[in-house]
């Protein structure tokens, strides 16, 4: 009889987790939700109202996709009203904290509090992802009950950075892609855009004092095409940039998201479209160096000449008025030593600055650029191996080689952002590779990037403090297009979303994937060729040769 009654407890509880799963399909999963009796519905005339005018826009994103949706404009009114269906109010006696909310849904209103703007527009993620999905269609939807099911729901972000990557290095991709990207990213509660700007293939931001970087840096002469190592060419001249009217419109469309735009400016690896302008900053002046055409590392790499310094203050000088973020990404990853082992000038540096190998060279390089980043009141963002030689006294540790680079950073005090290649790497397989377009390589399930735990359980409380955040990196060798970018990076970038949002006992993975499943209709209105879409041959792209099943 025991058997029996834990048997049928088991299978509410179960009933109960699926039909929350249905109704309540928010992703990332709020972390405190109680479902209530009873429905909002809309009124045919709906009415907002705001407690002052600093969150106004928000409450006018939300009327202008009910009157696409709805096709019903709602009023919006700045001050307190009783009779407003939904309103936003400044939380009063709850810590809720920068970017938490609370959301409240009565059979008779919506009340969204927050303390900060952030907290009103995420509350307004999880407020649309409670209504029906045809709330996300462009156009209006007949025959559809506008109703929101009752519940409370109190919620704050388990990190504070929660970020997606994108490399138009390798591949260009227009603002208006960017700015989706950027979409996507906000309605899924990441807070953080890194735009990996410059790569050995291309150079994609105007510098107005160095106009070569462009001009030449930009463009190069053909692109690899197949599977890497085959060393096929498609003949075809590729390039673009972003002038810097285009990346402050993307900016401050960004901004208006709550998402915050950090630029990648690579050094000194990676720099090969920098010395195809300017080769006096690399290992011989004379020499022609060309943007690169194939993927992969290059010796070619920037000399820790003072000439070399000033160039790059300043380009940073006009990154930083351009990005008005807090930190600033330098790359610092896969610099070869080769070069700088058979200089002169780098071993005799080395000499007079004590340096015991071209690694703690590569530490000298990255501390000057740290002190001025520093100096104009920024931080430092690097990839892992900016560790080896010892690390800048102000940055902040990207950890992709695995987790060992933000381990040790933590412990040396410095925070870090999980990254790691094996879960967070959406450039990867993510299902068989001779059913798939070609990949970087690697495979990564969206169970895999679901289960990943970003703050290692070897740390202890303290140094798990420095762990601040997880993204994801979307390195686009093999992805042409827009579509391209898409069918890889969703629905994982949802999955870490979740890992970067939800606390570690909310998580489920099969929780998850019944709320990706209603979820996945939302990214349909909104035109996204996610993995598994209806429809996902919408896009170019390379099918793998023979050689892939062996990867």
């Amino acid at each position: 009889m025991k058997k029996l009654i834990i048997l049928c407890s088991i299978l509410v509880l179960s009933r109960m987790a699926l039909a929350q799963s249905a109704t309540y399909a928010i992703v990332p999963k709020p972390n405190k939700l109680d479902e209530k009796a009873g429905v909002f519905t809309l009124p045919n005339t709906v009415q907002i109202s705001v407690d002052n005018a600093a969150i106004r826009p928000i409450a006018d994103m939300l009327a202008g996709q009910l009157a696409k949706a709805t096709g019903r404009t709602p009023s919006v009114t700045t001050g307190k009203t009783s009779k407003a269906a939904i309103r936003f109010e400044a939380a009063r006696g709850e810590t809720l904290g920068e970017e938490g909310y609370a959301l409240r849904v009565t059979p008779k209103q919506i009340v969204i509090t927050a303390e900060q703007p952030n907290g009103f527009f995420y509350g307004l993620q999880s407020l649309l992802q409670l209504m029906p999905v045809e709330v996300f269609s462009p156009a209006a939807v007949r025959n559809v009950v506008w109703s929101v099911p009752c519940c409370t729901i109190e919620d704050q972000p388990r990190y504070a950075y929660r970020g997606l990557h994108l490399d138009v290095g390798r591949h260009f991709f227009p603002v208006s892609f960017v700015k989706k990207y950027i979409d996507l990213i906000a309605l899924h509660k990441q807070n953080v855009f890194h735009w990996h700007l410059t790569e050995d293939q291309g150079w994609r931001i105007e510098i107005r004092k160095y106009p070569k970087l462009t001009q030449i840096g930009s463009q190069r002469k053909q692109s690899m095409v197949g599977r890497y190592g085959e060393n096929r060419y498609d003949g075809t001249p590729y390039g673009g940039f972003y002038t810097q009217d285009e990346v402050r419109e993307v900016v401050r469309y960004a901004q208006e998201r709550f998402v915050t735009v950090i630029p990648e400016i690579e050094l000194p690896g990676h720099s090969m479209a920098i010395l195809a302008g300017y080769p006096e900053l690399g290992s011989n002046p004379d020499k022609l160096v060309p943007v690169a055409t194939k993927w992969g590392v290059f010796e070619d790499v920037l000399f820790p000449r003072e000439e070399t310094f000033t160039f790059l203050q300043d380009v940073l000088t006009e990154v930083m008025d351009l990005f008005p973020s807090q930190y600033i990404h330098i790359g610092g990853d896969e610099c070869p030593k080769t070069q700088w082992k058979q200089s002169r000038f780098c071993q005799d540096l080395m000499k007079r600055e004590g340096l015991k190998d071209e690694h703690e060279l590569q530490s000298y390089f990255i501390r000057r650029i740290d002190k001025f980043i520093t100096s104009k009141g920024r931080k430092m963002i690097g990839w892992d191996e900016i560790l080896e030689g010892g690390l800048s006294p102000n940055a902040t540790v990207m950890s992709w080689r695995g987790t060992e680079g933000g381990i040790a950073a933590a412990r040396q005090g410095h925070d870090a952002i999980m990254t790691p290649g094996g879960f967070c790497y959406l450039d990867h397989y993510q299902a068989d590779p001779k059913t798939q377009p070609i990949a970087i390589g690697g495979f990564t399930t969206l169970e895999k990037t679901y289960g990943y735990e970003p703050t290692p359980d070897s740390l202890n409380a303290e140094e798990a403090k420095h762990i601040i955040g997880v993204q994801g990196n979307v390195w686009t060798e093999y992805m042409l297009t827009p579509e391209y970018v898409e069918y890889m990076v969703w629905p994982r970038a949802i999955a870490l979303a979740e890992v970067g949002w939800t606390q570690k006992d909310r998580k489920n993975v099969a929780d998850f994937k019944r709320r990706l499943a209603l979820h996945q209709k939302r990214l349909d209105f909104l035109n996204v060729n996610y993995f598994g879409a209806p429809v996902n041959t919408r896009f170019q792209y390379q099918m793998p040769t023979q050689t892939a099943s062996k990867q």
